[in-house]
């Protein structure tokens, strides 16, 4: 398959744009999140991105927003379209597996994928830890930091952490 100029400049912009690292879990960026459905160029040079917020009430979409519109300047696009968009609703499904390692490595707890068929979101009532990986953990709060996350300590290492709840 032949590339296209097109072909070369969405895929910048899907760069730049995925690049973006979401405010409240930086280490993870909002390609990696889910967060970032699309990202299209159109033969005048214009960029539409469509963004779905983790919820429909979501405050870092207005800074997401921003350093996207930052990012794609960056990388020489100046009209800019970003929409967002509420259905489908964003999933933890979405997330990549880089993301949920990340999410690992920085000590909050992943959500686990809910399968093929999405199904019912179940309570967790044990999340393996993520500094020590016992599965002897227990939740403090269902509501974290932020929405996106509950509180949990665990009973082996004794260690609190945010596990990111499922979607």
């Amino acid at each position: 398959m032949v590339s296209t100029v097109a072909d070369t400049l969405t895929e910048r912009a899907t760069a730049a744009a995925g690049s973006v690292v979401d405010p409240e879990v930086p280490v993870l960026t909002i390609a990696d999140l889910g967060v970032l459905r699309d990202v299209t160029v159109d033969a005048e040079g214009r960029v539409t991105v469509t963004v779905t917020p983790t919820y429909s009430g979501c405050p870092a979409m207005d800074v997401i927003r921003s350093d996207v519109e930052k990012a794609l300047r960056t990388v020489g696009f100046f009209q800019i379209e970003i929409h967002t968009v509420l259905s489908p609703a964003w999933t933890t499904d979405w997330m990549t597996e880089r993301g949920r390692r990340a999410l690992s490595d920085y000590g909050i707890a992943p959500p686990q994928p809910r399968g093929p068929t999405g199904g019912p979101v179940l309570v967790s009532l044990s999340v393996r830890c993520p500094q020590c990986d016992s599965p002897d953990t227990r939740e403090l709060s269902r509501f974290g930091s932020t929405a996106c996350k509950s509180m949990w300590a665990c009973n082996a290492c004794l260690e609190p952490f945010d596990h990111f709840k499922a979607f």
